[in-house]
């Protein structure tokens, strides 16, 4: 089931030209297009659904500096002052709000790891602090589990997906954007070995720059142009509580379940790190690439082989620019959510708070994280097709980081100086050999 997203309506007709398409409607795509504009440049933004369709409006709404890459914390530092501006900015609420998050663990590997990534925090001027298993109990004082510590960042946020990009994307086309939904790019023209024109299903655009934030989709895309990818997609499911009563005004992340308060007055919550995999042909085609990553978090998967993969197996890798796409045979991504995994969050987060002991599930949903093997994204130029830029692969970090990533991809696809240093986010690191692990700080 697909969750409910502030709809959006599409520009009449696509233009003949722009100075940047952006393909893909998700809070990255929507986030450059409103920071392109913003510039005076002008920009079409294409999306074969809707906007926040897919992972963008099914996310948990985390706003988090709180345990990230190190290769993340700068953008996300800057994601987070965006963040904090952007309603008087916009005009518009996304829902963002500076309530903190806390980490609670009876773990003592746990809890070691959280105090090693305080290093990147302190290094970052992170207002993160490690706590005792009095102050865990003291910021918890009704719950019933029994914590040996935690970590806790007052300066994280929450906001609500479902309406965070489409509040952007409506202030790109105030700036000047264009948008088009339900108009998938089946690919890209170029000239004298540059980018030169975008093929649409609703016709064709000219332009020198593309900025592809495509998500699980972005792999095939490139594939078609003879540009490599290793990508995966997990599902990960998610629920709404109906309205309860406030145990966090913030996000808290548990063994047993993750909260984030709802303006609603509910809670999205999840469990854990808790996510299946479809085992596809790309998985076999990317193992070597992804094998660190798997053996480190293979506990956390759910794996399984069925339709999936001959789903995959009979997608076209080729397709005529003047015939339907892949992109045109599915809309959206609208997988099915893992009752029995919600299930035993809900039970989790009944048991822990008695306050919450009747609460009851409103909707659930599932969406699929499009994930790299050193689990950080790409945001990038692609050499070998000049005017070329992808912002994808951000691996379930996306949203809160969304606002950055997009100045930063919006930075690059125009020429502009960046504003931090790209450096980790190249593309090529995807195809050169550098070796692709997680970052080991927690």
């Amino acid at each position: 089931m697909s969750p409910p997203v502030d709809p959006v309506i599409s520009d009449d007709k696509i233009p003949a030209r722009a100075d940047v398409v952006v393909i893909g409607g998700g809070i990255i795509g929507c986030a450059a297009a409103y920071f392109l504009a913003r510039r005076g440049i002008s920009v079409a933004l294409i999306e074969k659904g809707r906007i926040a369709g897919e992972q963008s409006s099914r996310n948990w709404g985390w706003c988090r500096q709180q345990g990230r890459d190190k290769a993340e914390i700068p953008l996300i530092k800057e994601s987070l002052a965006i963040w904090g501006r952007l309603q008087e900015e916009i005009g518009a609420d996304p829902g963002f709000r500076r309530c903190g998050i806390l980490y609670l663990t009876g773990d003592p590997a746990e809890l070691a790891g959280w105090e090693r990534w305080l290093e990147h925090a302190r290094q970052h001027q992170i207002g993160s602090r490690l706590l005792s298993a009095a102050e865990a109990q003291a910021m918890t004082p009704d719950c019933r589990e029994r914590w040996i510590g935690g970590l806790h960042t007052p300066s994280d946020g929450r906001a609500e997906p479902a309406l965070a990009a489409p509040a952007i994307a409506e202030a790109a086309r105030r700036a000047g954007a264009s948008l088009h939904q339900r108009c998938a790019a089946r690919g890209i023209e170029s000239q004298a070995g540059k980018v030169a024109m975008v093929v649409t299903e609703q016709g064709a655009i000219r332009t020198n720059a593309v900025l592809l934030a495509g998500g699980a989709w972005s792999s095939i895309f490139l594939r078609r142009h003879g540009i490599d990818l290793p990508q995966l997609t997990v599902r990960a499911s998610v629920m709404r509580t109906e309205k309860a009563p406030a145990v966090t005004e913030g996000a808290m992340g548990t063994p047993g379940f993750s909260i984030r308060r709802r303006l609603d007055g509910g809670y999205s919550l999840a469990l854990g790190e808790r996510v299946g995999f479809e085992i596809t042909p790309d998985a076999f085609r990317y193992m070597r690439a992804f094998w660190p990553i798997f053996r480190r978090e293979h506990r956390h998967l759910k794996l399984r082989f069925g339709a999936a993969f001959f789903q995959a197996l009979s997608r076209p890798k080729k397709w005529a620019f003047d015939r339907p796409s892949p992109f045109e045979a599915e809309r959206i991504l609208d997988p099915l959510p893992d009752q029995a995994v919600l299930n035993k969050a809900l039970a989790n987060l009944r048991a822990a708070f008695p306050a919450l002991a009747q609460v009851k599930m409103a909707e659930s949903w599932a969406g699929m994280i499009d994930a790299t093997p050193d689990a950080v994204p790409v945001i990038s130029p692609v050499d070998s097709l000049p005017g070329l830029c992808i912002a994808t692969g951000f691996s379930g970090h996306g949203f809160g980081i969304g606002p950055g990533a997009g100045r930063l991809a919006a930075d690059l696809v125009s020429g502009a100086s960046p504003v931090v240093d790209p450096t980790p986010f190249r593309y090529s690191r995807m195809i050169d050999g550098t070796k692709l692990v997680p970052d080991a700080g927690l």
